[in-house]
């Protein structure tokens, strides 16, 4: 294996490893119902918020990759309106969502016709590898504030 796949593995890896964190199916699994919508004491975000922050980000900077038709997002644009999921399947369908761009940029990262170096044609000098280390970063941060809401609300059991 030459040194470009194993970056690659390693950047397919990073998208979703718990090594030195809880990763995405960890920080999700076991929250009931009547927990993802509570901003609890002192924190300003619930579980709905964050995961859907996630959601929205990943799909950005994933179609950022890809649409050379892609339009800038504004800030309030990354965050739900609601702090609870507005209806039953709302939970659901955004980890769907979430696990299925996830395995895009892993696809992404794994292409061999795409140079992780280059800059991204409708950019202003992004290269791939920045935005997959991005997507990577910003989940983990936010994965670490999802562990936190949830030991506040007493959820988690690690």
């Amino acid at each position: 294996m030459g040194h470009e796949d194993e970056l690659r593995g390693v950047l397919a890896k990073l998208l979703d490893w718990e090594d030195a964190h809880a990763g995405f199916d960890s920080a999700i699994e076991g929250l009931p119902p009547e927990g993802r919508g509570i901003q609890p004491d002192g924190l300003p975000y619930s579980p709905w918020q964050l995961l859907e922050h996630m959601r929205i980000c990943q799909r950005d900077i994933l179609d950022f990759c890809l649409d050379s038709n892609y339009r800038e997002m504004k800030f309030e644009e990354y965050w739900p309106d609601t702090v609870a999921p507005p209806t039953a399947d709302a939970w659901d369908n955004s980890i769907k969502s979430f696990r299925a761009d996830l395995e895009r940029l892993k696809q992404l990262a794994m292409d061999n016709g795409i140079d992780l170096f280059a800059r991204i044609p409708h950019g202003t000098g992004q290269t791939y590898l920045r935005e997959l280390l991005l997507v990577s970063d910003h989940n983990a941060y936010h994965l670490g504030q999802l562990v936190a809401v949830r030991r506040r609300l007493g959820h988690w059991k690690r």
